[in-house]
């Protein structure tokens, strides 16, 4: 059964349960209200909790724990002989599971058949060139042993998609029985089901705290593959960012970690002071109606897609600083493809984070605080200065921060507006790209997953993690430093 299907019919049947069960409690009442320990809805949907809760709590953890298990059970299949040097049975795995989800596409799209896609003695060359025919990325050579295993993975996976279908529905039928079972007029279903909601809450909060921790070990996991392939010297160490997937490359951080200082460096300079300045002036100084259509304005900006942004930096920002920098200028800009050009147009962008954040927290210090400094006899700029912006200045700076977090994560108008040339310069009129940008190129096209060039991805990724988090302890750190001072 597809997972679409049976999630509809979990829910019809807690739909079912919700009716039943509330029908059920007014009939053990005589259909007197005032008999019931709680209202109807209640017991209906105490009922609609135990069918859903259950069965989709298995669902999940069954999704998860699923690969995993098949993943154990395939990995015996593979010999030796087919983990080369350099690589790891993990990797050979991953390009075994890739090969089975080709083939799963391959059928659905009719490029073959299920009779052909389970043929253990098939052409590996014939199933190869059918599965690029289907638009799959095909990375390595698919040995007889892959593709023996690969058929062994879509078997387990299709059977056990099967028993997952049969489990759901069999705890979503004993939920509505047991829920229907416990109604009656005396049963406490209002106090039920306020618990179940409590857990639901407290569930539903985990959650983030979860996904985080499964981002980081899988960042950890391929960060490790990577540097058992590739050391972490020449990764540290080198000033070169050379991929080449034929061998031979050098694989040096440094590069690509200074594009995405200094681009979002040059994106702040635009960003923040426009952005605070504007957040001053719509706090402080703006009336209601110039507050009304210029702060939706600005904000106007947070929701342009990045690309658009991207195509603005390069038919426009560029064409722009070429004209005033360049060749007719002062000839020091020699392409629209700088780091000037993406880091005006990040900036525009990031402006909205800055001034929409920071005018909420202008807003948020309390007018006794200017009260006091106006009767003292400061200015109204003075009273800006010295007292407003000193106490909003923990919310400036988690501003600040989130518009440097958006920055360094930026991607697409790095693309467009900075080109993919990784080096070391201080020239801003210069190309240079950034690691978001090369984590993409080395994870697209038909690459080989199983190499250290597609692997540096993940250790890139983990470097950007670090880079935040640091920036975040050093924001929270000045945050509590100036809350000392001025509470």
């Amino acid at each position: 059964m597809p997972l679409l299907w049976l999630i509809v019919t979990v829910l019809a049947l807690a739909g079912a349960g919700y009716v039943i069960a509330r029908m059920r409690a007014l009939k053990s009442a005589n259909g007197d209200i005032r008999n019931l320990h709680s209202l109807p809805s209640y017991y209906g949907s105490n009922a609609a909790i135990k069918v859903i809760v259950p069965a989709l709590l298995v669902l999940v953890i069954w999704l998860i724990a699923q690969p995993l298990y098949v993943g154990s059970v395939v990995s015996g299949m593979i010999p030796d002989s087919e983990i080369g040097e350099g690589s790891s049975r993990d990797l050979v795995l991953a390009e075994v599971s890739r090969t089975a989800d080709g083939i799963d596409a391959a059928v659905a799209q009719g490029v073959m058949s299920e009779a052909q896609a389970r043929d253990g003695g098939a052409d590996v060359e014939v199933l190869t060139q059918r599965l690029k025919d289907a638009g799959q990325i095909v990375t390595g050579a698919v040995t007889p042993a892959k593709l023996a295993a690969a058929q062994r993975m879509r078997v387990l996976a299709d059977t056990a998609r099967q028993v997952m279908a049969v489990v759901v529905i069999l705890l979503a039928v004993a939920g509505l029985v047991w829920a229907l079972r416990e109604t009656e007029k005396d049963f406490r279903a209002r106090n039920t089901v306020e618990r179940s909601i409590r857990g639901l809450l407290i569930a539903a909060a985990s959650i983030a705290i979860l996904t985080t921790l499964g981002i980081v070990l899988s960042l950890i996991g391929n960060t490790m593959h990577f540097f058992r392939l590739y050391p972490a010297s020449e990764f540290f160490g080198s000033l070169t960012w050379a991929p080449s997937f034929g061998g031979g490359s050098q694989l040096g951080i440094w590069p690509l970690l200074w594009g995405t200082i200094y681009i979002s460096f040059v994106a702040l300079l635009v960003a923040v002071p426009v952005g605070l300045f504007a957040a001053i002036y719509l706090s402080e100084y703006a009336g209601s109606k110039m507050r009304s259509w210029a702060k939706p304005a600005l904000e106007v900006l947070a929701g342009i897609p990045t690309i658009v942004y991207g195509l603005f930096a390069l038919l426009t920002v560029g064409p722009i600083l070429l004209s005033v920098f360049g060749n007719d200028g002062l000839g020091w800009m020699h392409g629209t493809r700088a780091v000037l050009t993406a880091g005006i147009a990040m900036g525009i962008m990031l402006i909205p984070f800055v001034s929409s954040l920071s005018d909420d927290i202008i807003n948020a210090v309390p007018q006794a605080m200017r009260d006091g400094s106006y009767g003292l006899g400061a200015t109204k700029s003075e009273t800006i200065r010295q007292v407003v912006l000193p106490a909003a200045l923990p919310g400036i700076v988690g501003a600040v921060l989130l518009a440097t977090s958006r920055a360094i994560g930026e991607t697409m108008i790095v693309v467009l507006g900075a080109g993919a040339a990784a080096r070391l310069s201080l020239n801003p009129f210069e190309a240079m790209t950034t690691v978001t940008a090369k984590i993409v190129s080395q994870l697209t096209g038909d690459n080989d997953f199983a190499s250290p060039e597609a692997l540096v991805a993940f250790a890139l990724g983990m470097t950007l993690f670090v880079l935040t988090l640091g920036l975040n302890v050093f924001a929270l750190f000045i945050v509590r430093k100036y809350r000392e001072q001025y509470e």
